[in-house]
């Protein structure tokens, strides 16, 4: 099976088992976004260490949940 029959039967799949509009949503999800991480990441993360990434990483507790 070549890629774009590939495609194909996973939009089939997606759509058979989450109808038109929840396979939209659910292919949303995936849109490339856009720069190059590798590269960028050493910007947004020079003067953060392991610890407060993963406290940002934490849910927000003032947050409602819905």
């Amino acid at each position: 099976m070549n890629p774009v029959d590939i495609r194909k039967k996973g939009i089939e799949a997606l759509n058979n088992a989450l109808g038109p509009v929840g396979m939209v949503r659910f292919l949303h999800q995936f849109e490339s976004g856009s720069g190059d991480y590798t590269k960028e990441r050493h910007i947004w993360l020079k003067d953060k260490d392991i610890d407060s990434i993963l406290e940002e990483m934490k849910p927000d507790k003032n947050l409602k949940k819905k």
